[in-house]
């Protein structure tokens, strides 16, 4: 009797669960209709009447604020693989509602919270030309002493074993085997079978080797008056300054005493580097940044020194073309050129950029390798250099000839690689451009005949007998007449910044801090009262306010954001930085431990109206948060972080429209949908680029 009326029970239950579930899903159908009519009708749901104030509905997701237990953990970890659609039956209503909310609060943590939140696992790096005895290894696994979180690197150093005079190809450092703390280590048992084979030269230091195949970089005992004193090296050479700009970091990616490095008789090229991740907001919007940018280094002190300015991607091309043009039409072939910024401002990027380009002599490509990139600053630890071309007239005529063929070319006529290369920037960027090559030495082109006219160029040597360029060549090496009065791009070291959110963060947390793809804005509507994190990084109060504002977060889509009131801000810090909710950092309360407590500082801005920003809240290399409030409307913020990542606040908006980019409101919750606009392809036909959006969109 009991089991049946168990039974009743049950079918009951799930009768008017499921006649709830039936009514949820016809509101739903019939609000999609609703929406759908509206869109055809050309009705965004977005749009704002600048007069009119839009009515807010906040609702608190219960469960994420509350701390977890072991139950709860493992329904956060296994949300990311549930919630995808139509992978199984629909649950109960009563829990529908609050695992859309969970949903909507991991949306930007879709696929991170599988991995390991805490420091690395050990692991043993090795080199595959000179691989360790797999004795040793055992025996070395079984006695393991090392701490976790720490890596064991190939090979000992010999602190008797003498200095080479052959620098690191990748970063500049001179190559040595006597400490592995010290810029150009490389280890004793590699260093001595090179230098005895005489091939030093084209070796990499095991720094080098770790970030570039392993994405791990060592620490080194290299402070931050050594690199300036490296770039002081500029003021006595006669020279051009390529001073390289993070637009993601303004101004404080701008060198304050540029001046006092290279000297005050020196021409400035300025460049605003990684436009590819800047959404537009408006048509105008490169020219706004261009402007910005030059008032940035008239503030600075060395706007008088300022000939050139352009806006370029070293990534993915953008403005490369119309850089070199430039160059080689002003500066010519006057003197030396220097690449000089701030840290992980992308010379490096820049640099390997230039190097298979027409700025350089076409066989030097061949010889010199690429200098070593990372998210990590201070890469780059001396000089490193590739040889310029001379831009006679013979060579800039074929060269315009090749830019204007390139103009009028369809997706039909592209290359595979580079149609390829093209797709894949495309979705990872907004602006992206091509970079290629007029004149080529492997002899490609078989329709016609390849030269370098410097191979036919006559020298002396030590005797003073005029000499000629043998016709069997090494390609090893660049011969004497291929560098007579040659000169010269070089690669700086980045100038380390005092203040930098990259400084307290593990190699980890620096590759989901730092943007590398295109930037899709996030907007949300907060009230007075309310409070933002943007990870456990960054904490923004909305103190005082007569009415709502909008707050776009520009940061790395790996970085998470979350809205919660503000009475309950402090123990949603406490409880859940390191872990899933915030993000960044990652390693829990451990890793907290070590992590700077955060430092409030209060800033008072007025509103310019719901469709421009009034201000931007920047949050060092991570991005930075805009601000749009109602026009003429003080507001009252506290924004917390710590004090040696140098958050502050951008008075003049460097994207104010971005609020427009906005989707539609996400229902009973304050965030809105993204909306990723759509970007452009420099130097190719508008069909194809129109073409190749449209397999975008796809």
């Amino acid at each position: 009797m009991l089991r049946t009326l168990q039974v009743c029970l049950r079918r009951q239950v799930w009768r008017s669960v499921h006649s709830a579930a039936a009514g949820e899903r016809s509101r739903r159908a019939t609000a999609g209709a609703a929406r759908r009519t509206a869109r055809r009708s050309g009705v965004r749901s977005c749009t704002v009447d600048p007069d009119l104030e839009e009515q807010f509905v906040f609702l608190d997701c219960p469960g994420l604020e509350e701390d977890p237990n072991e139950e709860e953990e493992q329904v956060l970890r296994q949300l990311c693989i549930s919630s995808a659609p139509g992978l199984g039956p629909d649950p109960p209503v009563s829990s529908q509602k609050h695992m859309r909310s969970l949903e909507r609060q991991l949306q930007v943590l879709k696929g991170k919270v599988l991995q390991n939140s805490g420091p690395d696992s050990f692991i043993e790096f090795q080199d595959m030309d000179f691989p360790l005895d797999e004795s040793i290894i055992k025996s070395k696994k079984k006695k393991r002493a090392e701490p976790k979180g720490e890596h064991r690197v190939f090979g000992t150093p010999d602190a008797d074993a003498p200095v080479s005079d052959t620098s690191c190809s990748g970063c500049g450092a001179v190559l040595h085997c006597t400490a592995t703390d010290i810029p150009g280590y490389l280890p004793s048992e590699k260093f001595k079978v090179l230098l005895e084979e005489g091939k030093l030269g084209e070796a990499i230091c095991q720094r080098c080797h770790l970030i570039t195949y392993h994405h791990k970089a060592l620490n080194l005992q290299v402070t931050r008056d050594q690199y300036r004193d490296v770039v002081r090296q500029i003021r006595n050479h006669k020279a051009l300054v390529l001073l390289i700009a993070d637009l993601v970091d303004l101004p404080d990616s701008i060198i304050p005493d540029l001046t006092d490095l290279v000297g005050t008789n020196k021409h400035v090229v300025v460049l605003g580097n990684k436009l590819d991740l800047l959404p537009g907001d408006s048509p105008n919007y490169l020219q706004r940044i261009k402007r910005r940018l030059a008032q940035y280094c008239q503030d600075a002190g060395f706007g008088h020194q300022v000939t050139d300015l352009h806006l370029i991607s070293a990534k993915t091309g953008y403005g490369i073309e119309a850089l070199i043009s430039s160059l080689q039409r002003s500066w010519k072939y006057k003197g030396d050129v220097f690449l000089v910024g701030s840290a992980n401002a992308g010379k490096s990027t820049l640099f390997n950029t230039l190097l298979e380009s027409d700025y350089c002599k076409s066989r030097a490509t061949e010889v010199l390798q690429k200098a070593t990139i990372s998210p990590w600053p201070g890469t780059t630890l001396n000089l490193l250099k590739f040889p310029i071309n001379n831009p006679t007239p013979y060579r800039m005529f074929r060269r315009g000839a090749r830019l204007k063929e390139a103009l009028q070319q369809t997706e039909e006529e592209l290359p595979v690689d580079e149609l390829r290369r093209l797709h894949r920037l495309s979705r990872r960027a907004y602006l992206v451009g091509r970079v290629g090559r007029t004149f080529r030495s492997d002899g490609s082109r078989s329709d016609e005949i390849q030269f370098d006219p410097d191979s036919l160029a006559f020298g002396e040597n030590k005797d003073g007998h005029s000499t000629k360029k043998a016709a069997d060549r090494s390609h090893d090496e660049l011969s004497h007449n291929e560098l007579k009065d040659a000169h010269w791009l070089y690669d700086t070291p980045g100038i380390m910044k005092q203040r930098d959110i990259v400084h307290l963060l593990q190699e980890q947390e620096v590759r989901l801090v730092v943007p590398t793809q295109a930037i899709v804005p996030r907007t949300l509507v907060l009230k007075p009262g309310m409070s933002l994190f943007v990870g456990a990084m960054a904490r923004i109060d909305f103190l005082q306010g007569a009415k709502s504002c909008w707050f776009t977060v520009l940061a790395s889509s790996h970085v998470p954001v979350h809205v919660t009131s503000l009475d309950k801000a402090d123990s949603i810090y406490k409880r859940h930085a390191g872990h899933a909710l915030l993000g960044v950092p990652l390693g829990g309360s451990e890793r907290m431990e070590q992590f700077p407590v955060l430092v409030p500082q209060d800033f008072s801005l007025e509103g310019r109206g719901y469709l421009e920003a009034a201000a931007d809240i920047t949050l060092s290399s991570a991005g930075w948060v805009a601000v749009t409030a109602a026009a003429g409307k003080q507001v009252q913020l506290r924004v917390h972080g710590p004090a040696a990542a140098g958050f502050g606040l951008r008075m003049t908006a460097l994207l104010p429209h971005i609020v427009s980019l906005k989707g539609e409101r996400v229902r009973k919750s304050a965030a809105y949908k993204p909306l990723k606009p759509a970007g452009l392809i420099d130097g190719l036909s508008a069909a194809a680029t129109q073409r190749l959006q449209v397999k975008k969109k796809k």
